[in-house]
């Protein structure tokens, strides 16, 4: 039986750039880096973003963009902060998708590598809540 999600591991060209990343939007905790002592694949780093463990491994870009994300938790009064992170970072911002209000707010951009990454404010719970009420008003 699977208990969650270990971790998840992100293959950056630049590792510095993918860290300054995670510690300037999602306020990421480096607590590994291995340097020239790999016991992975490549020099890997990792870092706590709340209780979640994200790898980063040196290693090439992503050769194609999809819709394939992860979503990080962030409240509702630090959204448009992190906004503004993203936008200093010079990131590349994804316009929004149709969203129904009570699902929450979302921001989605690209790390230097190309990974899709999303800050989202709502909950699985809120938005099971909000689409069981149908699509009444749909944004």
């Amino acid at each position: 039986m699977s208990t969650g999600l270990s971790h998840i591991t992100f293959i950056c060209a630049d590792l510095d750039r993918m860290q300054r990343v995670l510690e300037d939007v999602l306020e990421a905790r480096c607590v590994y880096a291995s340097g020239a002592e790999q016991f992975s694949l490549s020099e890997e780093r990792f870092f706590l973003v709340g209780d979640m463990w994200v790898a980063i491994m040196k290693g090439a870009a992503l050769s194609e963009r999809t819709y394939n994300h992860v979503a990080f938790k962030v409240d509702e009064a630090d959204f448009e902060a992190r906004v503004a992170r993203i936008e200093a970072l010079g990131l590349e911002m994804r316009p929004p998708r149709p969203r129904v209000e009570g699902e929450g707010r979302s921001v989605y951009f690209h790390s230097p590598d190309g990974h899709l990454l999303e800050l989202h404010t709502g909950t699985l719970e809120e938005r099971l809540a909000r689409y069981a009420r149908g699509r009444e008003d749909v944004a």
